[in-house]
């Protein structure tokens, strides 16, 4: 039974008809593919798998910047108070040592001595 605005199914347009034909081929194709992707259990693990890959990635990228980023911060403080005070106490031990030899040498005689003692003394 046809409808009133219709046209009746012996009146209709054959190039209507073939367009309607293909209109539902290609959605039924579509369909078809839908299902058959739906239905791929593998290809769908290997999706996820490399989704869950791309995640674990931006996560290792993003903590390695991150403590590249805290290295380097650290050893930016480390060079701003480590270089003065290690090359100035460097610098006072060798003035004092240069200004009191013979106490240093005395030091260093007395060292040794106890060295050679204790190394002598444990045969």
């Amino acid at each position: 039974m046809a409808d009133k605005g219709k046209e009746s199914e012996g009146t209709r347009d054959p190039k209507k008809i073939e367009e309607e034909i293909e209109e539902t081929r290609e959605e039924l194709g579509d369909t078809v593919a839908a299902v058959a992707e739906k239905a791929d259990a593998k290809k769908q693990a290997k999706a996820k798998a490399a989704g869950a890959k791309a995640k674990a990635t931006a996560k290792k990228d993003a903590a390695k910047q991150k403590a590249t980023q805290a290295k380097d911060e650290v050893a930016s403080k480390a060079k701003e108070v480590a270089p003065q005070s290690a090359e100035t106490g460097m610098h006072q031990a060798q003035q004092l040592a240069h200004e009191n030899r013979l106490p240093v040498l005395v030091g260093i005689a007395a060292a040794g001595a106890f060295l050679l003692g204790w190394a002598v003394g444990r045969r």
